[in-house]
């Protein structure tokens, strides 16, 4: 902790200039930032699954139906846990989780970046991550910071060899977002390329296939439980399809990208190819640096997940919060500057982030 403590307080100072650039955002626009951030959207989700358990369903038009059960449970389990011993309500107690969380996912953010390039490129990678523009969901009573918790140090641990750790932290990755099957599928992966290079002794062997085992439990586990629930075993698949959501290769995205393109808004969809190209070049660029391989299967399959699904589109930045390893390049170049530029180039990034935050948050869609 003494060793992460640098990056832990930059992160803390980086969010809190994004709730108070939020809260005086507000006083313009007449919104409160705890309302935002606590009482808008998916959060009133998690916190009625908390009170009242699943079994909320809301009929739309267009034959949409959306049900509750697309919602994984550790979010609200620990909001209602938290609620029940503390004066808190449950969007109050995600707001804790989402603050505890998130400080967790920065020391293990941090704790990969120092491994592979040392403590100033650590430190980087969670100022960056902290100021990235939809960084403001890291201070939301949703579940993106739970879940990077339980990811970063999942990746930690395999990188360690700790591999029944690694599978019990996938497993409660599984319970926490459907994209939990990156972080299994990065257990896997790199299980697999260990069994088969090393050939390791009885042992460690033993170790990796109990990670193996455990990772994709509780992924696996409610998928399972909402088949059953449903009487199909589509279930899952269904509920989603009940919010417009799946997958189809990105047609659908390609496609309302086009629109935009081809309308009025041709900045936004240009923004969005050059954002999208941004991402592709930094996975890219991650492959040719010989980033360690289960770190380039989990924000593979991240960004895959992300860009193949159709839905809500203004929500993909978000989907791709939790893929950190995809800003290691721009860490190891921001720790080369002498701290003279590199603290006013963060400094100019989170002011953007936290600017650009309050006025995605004080629009009309859900981020």
């Amino acid at each position: 902790m003494r060793r992460a403590a640098p990056a832990l307080l930059a992160y803390a100072a980086v969010r809190a200039l994004g709730l108070a650039v939020l809260a005086l955002w507000g006083l313009g626009t007449g919104k409160d930032a705890h309302h935002l951030l606590s009482g808008r959207w998916d959060a009133v989700w998690y916190a009625r699954i908390a009170e009242d358990g699943y079994g909320y369903t809301l009929a739309l038009g267009g034959g949409k139906v959306h049900s509750d059960l697309a919602f994984f449970p550790l979010l609200p389990w620990l909001e209602r846990l938290l609620s029940s011993v503390l004066p808190l309500s449950a969007a109050d107690a995600g707001l804790l989780v989402s603050a505890v969380s998130s400080l967790c996912a920065a020391a293990g953010i941090f704790a990969v970046g120092d491994r592979l390039h040392g403590r100033r490129a650590g430190v980087a990678l969670v100022v960056l991550w902290a100021a990235l523009p939809v960084g403001v969901v890291q201070s939301m009573a949703y579940s993106e910071s739970l879940f990077t918790a339980l990811a970063a140090w999942t990746l930690y641990a395999v990188l360690c060899g700790r591999w029944a750790a690694a599978g019990a932290l996938a497993a409660l990755a599984g319970l926490t977002r459907p994209v939990g099957a990156a972080v299994v599928a990065a257990v896997w992966v790199s299980a697999v390329v260990t069994l088969v290079r090393r050939r390791p002794g009885r042992a460690e062997r033993g170790r990796v296939l109990a990670g193996v085992a455990l990772a994709p439990l509780g992924w696996l586990a409610y998928v399972v439980w909402v088949g059953v629930r449903t009487g199909s075993p589509s279930g899952y698949l269904d509920v989603q399809g009940g919010w417009g959501n799946g997958f189809d290769g990105g047609l659908a995205f390609g496609a309302f990208v086009g629109r935009l393109l081809a309308g009025p808004a041709f900045p936004a969809g240009l923004a969005l190819l050059v954002g999208v190209a941004l991402v592709v070049w930094l996975y890219v660029t991650g492959v040719r640096r010989g980033q360690p391989l289960p770190l380039l299967v989990y924000s593979g399959t991240v960004l895959l997940l992300a860009l193949t699904a159709k839905g809500y589109f203004g929500s993909k930045p978000r989907l791709m919060l939790p893929a950190f390893p995809l800003l290691l390049p721009l860490a190891t170049a921001l720790a080369r500057l002498r701290a003279s530029r590199a603290v006013p180039v963060a400094g100019a990034a989170a002011l953007a982030a936290a600017c650009y935050g309050a006025f995605w948050l004080n629009g009309s869609g859900p981020p």
